[in-house]
């Protein structure tokens, strides 16, 4: 089995250009020799020069028309060979020598970038842009004299909290039963390396899954998504995975998902979670349901949301965390809720044990201000109201600017972004030196001056013009700016807000 991402051949339901993906770019042939006969030294001059970074950044195919390294989509080989031993072996030319590109036809190349590829230049999550609570600020203010981080895990208050925010969304347990850590990378870290085995991902997922499992050098594989909305594996791709890395010696043990999907923003229809869901349990995986999005759904009255923990109580662990509506993201804080079982009491140890060898406790003031979060008063749920309907109205816009350009887009559900595929626009791209998302995603950053990563990103093929773009920045330049638009009944009607989308769409409307 060679590759890394995908489960089967072109075409093939689970294939990474299958139905199961929707709307995809062509891909060139792919190259059905054994994975033994991948040496490195067998990639072709021309494409060198990127190699190194597209490695690191962990992007998968080179855009169409250029020489390509042997094919890497298939389920089978560990993610950690395609971005650990080939990238030993090749030159950093773009790590040293940016100065002596010669310039791209078309208008005067932006400012040279430097080296983006390495995991700790990875996009940071989706950011509200929205100013703090001021109760929140003042409660952990009134804890800026606790001098002791939490223990491991969290501390009875916030575990409390917790256990009711979940009690709430009628995912019933106790206290016993959560671990809490300074925020969802080492707690998702900790989770990973107490399960152990193989871990299955989405097509695209959260761009900081993937590093969580090279770190712990176990092998991963990214499953495509149903046409209709990321986050989940399509089941009957999944299977097909399973059956794969089995039939080579692998252990599936572990499948990561997300309803309430970053980086797509599309909400998870219920009948295809419970197909996903019983696909993964009747194969023995333990699913981890990320969960820090389930907040910031556009329209929660019209939008039926299941937990996988709903369908397959002993079988899920829930994962959320707070900066995905509750806290800022500079006060880190993300929970885990474990089955109520006896084996996964025994995980759960093993995740404290390994966020205490991590040194990954919750600072204390922050504790104090997240359970106060969790307890969701008056004024936390007036927030995540106010907040999701600014979202809805700003996201709605944004998405239509792309739509409006000629690129695709699925709508927006929840969440303070989108995700485009820019196909569509690749000729009048391509005159900018803009053939791939590495490329879109420098080229975008700089005409929209805020972050605007690239679908490799995300586990998405390299020579895909998919992106993902953050409304955050549209809310206003300045907190007071940003708590004018929280505010209005119409914010599209802010001038600040009306100026900063007609920018946006500029950007997309215009390429030149």
């Amino acid at each position: 089995m060679q590759g890394t991402e995908g489960t089967g051949p072109p075409g093939s339901r689970a294939g990474g250009q299958g139905p199961a993906q929707g709307p995809r770019d062509p891909a060139p042939e792919r190259d059905p020799a054994p994975e033994q006969e991948h040496a490195p030294e067998q990639e072709h001059a021309p494409e060198q020069e990127r190699a190194p970074e597209r490695e690191r950044a962990g992007a998968q195919d080179p855009p169409p028309g250029r020489e390509r390294a042997p094919e890497r989509e298939r389920a089978g080989e560990p993610e950690g060979r395609a971005h650990g031993e080939d990238q030993a072996r090749r030159p950093h030319h773009r790590a040293h020598s940016q100065e002596d590109r010669s310039p791209r036809p078309g208008p005067p190349a932006v400012r040279p970038h430097e080296d983006h590829g390495p995991v700790r230049f990875g996009p940071p999550a989706p950011d509200p842009g929205l100013p703090v609570l001021p109760e929140l600020a003042a409660v952990l203010a009134a804890a800026s004299a606790r001098t002791r981080p939490e223990p491991p895990g969290g501390g009875p208050a916030l575990r409390e909290a917790a256990r009711g925010y979940w009690d709430r969304r009628g995912l019933h347990g106790t206290a016993g039963g959560i671990a809490a850590a300074p925020g969802a990378q080492p707690l998702l870290l900790a989770l990973i390396g107490a399960h152990g085995g193989d871990v299955l991902m989405p097509r695209p997922c959260p761009a900081a899954w993937m590093p969580q499992a090279r770190l712990l050098g176990h092998p991963a594989y990214h499953v495509p998504t149903p046409a209709e909305c990321g986050g989940i594996p399509d089941p009957y791709a999944l299977l097909e995975t399973v059956r794969r890395v089995r039939a080579e010696g692998g252990r599936p043990k572990l499948l990561l998902l997300s309803v309430v999907d970053d980086p797509t923003a599309t909400v998870a229809l219920p009948e295809l979670v419970r197909e996903a869901c019983e696909a993964a349990v009747d194969e023995g995986l333990h699913i981890i349901s990320d969960e820090t999005w389930r907040d910031t759904v556009h329209r929660p009255r019209d939008t039926v949301l299941l937990s996988p923990a709903e369908m397959c109580p002993d079988d899920v662990t829930v994962l959320a965390d707070l900066s995905g509506a509750l806290l800022p993201a500079a006060w880190p804080v993300a929970v885990a809720r474990f089955p109520d079982t006896g084996r996964a009491a025994v995980r759960r140890a093993r995740t404290l044990d390994i966020l205490t060898a991590l040194g990954a406790l919750v600072a204390g003031p922050v504790a104090h201000a997240a359970a106060h979060a969790l307890g969701e008063p008056d004024s936390v749920r007036d927030r995540i109201q106010r907040a999701a309907a600014l979202n809805t109205e700003v996201a709605a816009a944004a998405h239509r600017a792309v739509l409006g350009s000629g690129a695709l887009a699925r709508p927006p559900e929840a969440g303070c972004h989108l995700y485009a595929d820019l196909g569509p626009l690749r000729s009048r791209l391509a005159v900018l030196g803009v053939t791939d998302s590495m490329e879109l995603e420098e080229y975008l950053t700089d005409r929209l001056g805020a972050p605007a990563p690239g679908g490799h990103r995300f586990g998405d093929e390299l020579g895909a013009l998919r992106v993902r773009l953050g409304t955050g920045p549209l809310l206003g330049a300045t907190p007071q700016q940003r708590a004018e638009s929280l505010a209005a009944a119409k914010p599209l009607e802010l001038a600040h807000v009306a100026r900063a989308l007609d920018d946006f769409a500029a950007v997309f409307a215009d390429p030149h």
